[in-house]
């Protein structure tokens, strides 16, 4: 009888005990949208829930795209950019920001019309965008090579009025900033220096630098719940887990090369992070979190070539990968629905 049901499995006809359901993928391919004639490498997104539209940065397009999610297509593409990199969508306001690398200006747009209302002026190498939970302030990193500059800075953005009011000076330039839901404590990842600074946000002071064991720390979350900070590093490619009250790593675990996203499903206990930007392949590792010191990698899932950016809207329960053009394929949103 043993002989028998080993043929059995052998050939495919019983599943075998405890293989069954390993091959769930965590996440699951539910549509990909394409984006026609959009060139070169993609960066950051950001969404606008209610209005079923993602907003992407063509980078080396020097574009922003506008996505109609509901419909399934590209709505809109705003030409006129210089390398664009962060985008926020503050809902409140009814306003887009989208920072340029290589000039010195953030661009403010209507939400609804993508009429451009302002252009803010900073300096060359901004990147990323974040927004206070009121809607009222917006921090950009620049500064940095980009500026021919030793040290980068985050620019303070009064969002109602379109003013530049302000600035805290920090590393060689900021990569990721990461706010806490209270709006008072900003993290700034400094990829260069290796470091995550603290910094009060409303009086502007660095308070904290905390060294990062991995090199080019460039993305990353926070899960507030656990006090968490869950960082992406390029060198090597790690997803390290770091207290955000004292800066003491808590864990590190092997990541995807060229990584260029991460976030954190509270919903699901899961961090994705999202890389293949450089590289002829693509996926998003997946992590569940089993508590706030134990992380578990449950999945690898293919992307695209070179598909490094990527983002999690919580509210749609959605997750999306930025795929740029090659060869075979035009670029393309990759959508993607968690798995139980």
């Amino acid at each position: 009888m043993k002989k028998q049901l080993l043929l059995l499995w052998i050939v495919g006809l019983v599943p075998v005990p405890g293989i069954h359901g390993q091959d769930k993928s965590p996440l699951k391919l539910i549509q990909k949208i394409p984006m026609p004639n959009v060139k070169g490498r993609i960066d950051h997104m950001d969404v606008d829930v209610k209005g079923k539209r993602l907003f992407v940065a063509g980078l080396e397009n020097d574009t922003l795209e506008v996505v109609d999610l509901k419909a399934g297509k590209r709505a809109r593409s705003l030409p006129g950019l210089k390398t664009p990199q962060g985008i926020a969508y503050v809902p409140a306001l009814n306003k887009v920001f989208v920072a340029n690398e290589n000039d010195d200006t953030l661009k403010v747009f209507r939400g609804d019309t993508l009429e451009l209302l302002s252009t803010i002026r900073l300096d060359l190498g901004a990147n990323r965008v974040a927004s206070d939970p009121r809607g009222k302030k917006l921090y950009v990193g620049y500064g940095g090579a980009s500026a021919k500059k030793d040290y980068g800075e985050v620019g303070v953005i009064d969002a109602e009025n379109d003013k530049h009011i302000g600035d805290v000076r920090l590393g060689v330039r900021p990569a990721e900033i990461l706010m806490d839901k209270s709006g008072q404590t900003l993290f700034v990842f400094d990829s260069i220096g290796g470091k995550i600074q603290v910094v009060d946000a409303r009086k502007s002071q660095v308070l904290s630098a905390w060294p990062v064991s991995g090199q080019r720390p460039g993305d990353g979350a926070f899960d507030e719940v656990t006090h968490r900070l869950l960082i992406g590093t390029r060198t090597p490619p790690l997803m390290i887990v770091m207290d955000s009250t004292s800066g003491k790593e808590i864990a590190s675990l092997p990541t995807v090369e060229g990584m260029d996203g991460v976030y954190f499903d509270a919903s699901h206990k899961r961090v994705y992070v999202s890389g293949g930007r450089g590289f002829d392949v693509g996926s998003v590792f997946v992590y569940q979190q089993r508590d706030a010191n134990h992380y578990d990698l449950i999945g690898k899932v293919p992307t695209a070539p070179g598909a490094g950016t990527s983002f999690w809207s919580p509210e749609l329960n959605r997750y999306y990968v930025a795929a740029p053009a090659n060869d075979k394929e035009e670029a393309a949103i990759l959508v993607f629905e968690p798995q139980p």
